[in-house]
């Protein structure tokens, strides 16, 4: 396998495109859903209030209209339960009913029944709901099982955030997501602050790419303004203090992957571009030897991966100097390094477990053409391992994960599946993975394909492998650790 081909990273468009199959030709399924929803007697035909507001109002048991779910509401003896929306409501109407109204009991009876029997025929399962708790809150590490995620082609800058597309996702898979991945460029010089709301009260985790980046955004082509070593010189402090400030204002968890990918070559950030493997000091112990060894005791600096990790530090110091404790920090690389040099290992990049909160690379079959067919397993086999000798102590997540729909090369449905399988049981530290949903048109006119739906085959095994309880389709939140 060409590395420098099949693990290529993918081009930003400019342009995007319908996806080409509609969610209503396939059946909805019943998914994941939370026991700490708010139940009512009331029956809602656009909306559900489907998850609390999961930090400051959860003692207060507020929920947010947030996901139109295959779920109506129901309580029996003031027990609240679920159960599909058109037996649901055909039931709710019969025991309203004046004829049926001197059948309370009987209904309730009968609610009860269905509330103990459904969960078992469809699918269905509860989360337990969280205990009281006033302090602040942050992503819990599930004991078993991982969250489920995507990035939804959220538009040409990655931060077109909608809810429409968030539950069109949603249905079209089947399950709610507990992470949802967007982009905040440094051009825009701005916090996402309506993204991060949004995906909050859906219920769900934000996941920000947060990219030392200057328009138009456009790979391979160098540093520009917001070079790690401005960043440095401190140019950019005002700007980051701000973004701190929001995010501590935001104040609920939120994922940040600060200069995604540094191991590789298309971004401004990478360590290529900032001395890529010269020896970042003249001693003697920092001049390379000739061991071949894939782990020294001690990691051998070099200017490039040394940059990167001042920055990386810079950065984290000044957002937590700020008071945004709630920032939970991914240290995401590709999965593969490029080039494949000593100098340019996973280990040469890390900033320190006091910087990190959980590991995360980038894993992609083919995007282009042009690239090599590769099976799942052997682009996540080596990296998990060489990973996880970085820091024995993080969480691991797949910060990206996808394939294109290349047919005549291979398929892509297989890829899937032995992807689900392969995470669930060959990766024990893996507990999260976000998939890559996005369609864009190349040069050449030709179309890159990650979207689930790219074909009937692999959405219905995308379905089929995210329906595992192993997937788990909404965030735990636990009592948060403060530093």
């Amino acid at each position: 396998m060409n590395a420098n081909s099949a693990m290529k990273k993918k081009v930003r468009r400019l342009r995007r495109f319908p996806q080409i199959l509609s969610d209503s030709s396939f059946p909805q399924f019943c998914g994941d859903f939370s026991a700490s929803m708010r139940f009512t007697s009331e029956e809602s035909e656009s909306s559900i209030s489907c998850h609390p507001e999961l930090a400051k109002d959860l003692t207060a048991h507020q929920t947010a209209p947030c996901h139109r779910s295959p779920f109506s509401k129901l309580t029996a003896f003031g027990v609240p339960f679920s159960l599909g929306r058109p037996a649901a409501q055909i039931w709710l109407r019969l025991c309203r009913a004046k004829s049926f109204r001197s059948l309370s009991f009987l209904c309730n009876g009968i609610s009860l029944l269905m509330a103990a029997t459904l969960p078992f025929l469809t699918g269905c399962r509860r989360t337990p709901s969280p205990a009281p708790y006033g302090g602040p809150l942050t992503l819990g590490i599930p004991a078993t099982g991982a969250y489920t995620g995507a990035f939804i082609d959220f538009g040409d800058n990655e931060d077109t955030v909608t809810l429409e597309q968030i539950e069109d996702f949603e249905n079209l898979v089947g399950k709610h997501q507990a992470i949802v991945a967007s982009s905040s460029y440094w051009g825009e010089q701005s916090f996402p602050t309506a993204n991060l709301t949004l995906i909050w009260k859906h219920g769900s985790i934000p996941l920000v790419f947060w990219s030392p980046w200057d328009r138009p955004y456009e790979e391979d082509r160098g540093p520009d303004k917001f070079s790690l070593n401005a960043i440095l010189a401190g140019k950019w402090n005002d700007y980051i203090d701000r973004w701190a400030l929001s995010a501590r204002e935001f104040g609920h968890p939120m994922m940040v992957s600060f200069a995604n990918e540094p191991n590789g070559t298309w971004f401004p950030w990478s360590g290529s571009y900032f001395g890529a493997g010269k020896a970042a000091d003249l001693s003697p112990s920092a001049v390379p030897t000739p061991t071949p060894a894939w782990k020294p005791k001690v990691p051998i600096p070099y200017q490039g991966p040394e940059t990167f990790k001042k920055a990386y530090r810079y950065v984290v110091d000044r957002v937590r100097a700020k008071g945004a404790r709630n920032v939970i920090w991914v240290f995401h690389v590709m999965n593969y390094s490029i080039p494949q040099e000593y100098w340019n290992l996973v280990a040469q990049y890390y900033p320190g477990a006091n910087y990190v909160d959980w590991l995360g690379f980038s894993v992609y079959g083919e995007q282009y053409k042009e690239d090599n067919w590769a099976t799942f397993l052997p682009l996540l086999e080596w990296p998990y391992q060489e990973i996880s000798m970085v820091d024995s102590t993080k969480p691991i997540m797949l910060a990206e994960w996808g394939v294109g729909e290349f047919p005549a090369k291979g398929s892509k449905p297989a890829f899937i599946s032995e992807a689900f399988h392969s995470m669930r049981a060959k990766f024990p530290r893996l507990k999260a993975a976000v998939f890559w949903h996005e369609r864009w048109q190349n040069e050449d006119t030709t179309y890159s394909n990650l979207r689930v739906n790219s074909s009937p085959e692999s959405l219905a095994t995308y379905r089929r492998g995210i329906a595992h309880p192993f997937w788990l389709g909404f965030p735990e939140l636990v009592p948060r650790k403060e530093r």
